[in-house]
């Protein structure tokens, strides 16, 4: 059984913050080989989305009010799931989450995503529309993504 919160920077406990800290570092610089600075000023203004399994957090994202990354959207960024929990449908749960969060929080603000492009076809899914932007971003190819 999984357990999906959301929770402002002030509220994650240290156990948690290292936690989520690790295995984005796992994911975004080993196993996807990008060195770039993950941790930024960002976290400090974004809720995290943690999902726990038996108390140990398997999946993340971060998401974001309009105007912290993109001036006229919200946003959902730094998703992932551990390697051992993928292909369980967890990633499904952390957009689905993500985007009712936004929208209970921020009800007009249309929401703005940079997608590894290789996971449109996912995120088309949850209805996010894909507008032909395409670019490198840390070397890996990506596109924006939108969902009103």
């Amino acid at each position: 059984m999984i357990k999906i919160d959301h929770y402002n920077f002030e509220d994650l406990t240290n156990k948690n913050l290292y936690r989520i800290l690790q295995l984005r570092s796992e994911i975004f610089i080993l196993e996807q080989q990008c060195l770039y600075l993950d941790i930024d000023d960002n976290d400090f203004k974004a809720l995290h989305v943690i999902v726990k399994k038996r108390g140990k957090i398997i999946g993340y994202s971060r998401v974001m009010k309009k105007g912290n990354i993109y001036s006229k959207h919200s946003s959902i960024g730094r998703v992932l799931v551990s390697k051992s929990e993928r292909r369980k449908n967890i990633g499904n749960t952390i957009i689905e989450y993500s985007i009712k969060i936004l929208k209970k929080l921020y009800k007009n603000d249309p929401i703005k995503i940079s997608a590894q492009t290789y996971l449109k076809t996912a995120y088309e899914k949850h209805g996010f529309v894909y507008k032909g932007e395409d670019y490198l971003e840390d070397g890996i190819p990506h596109c924006a993504m939108y969902f009103d």
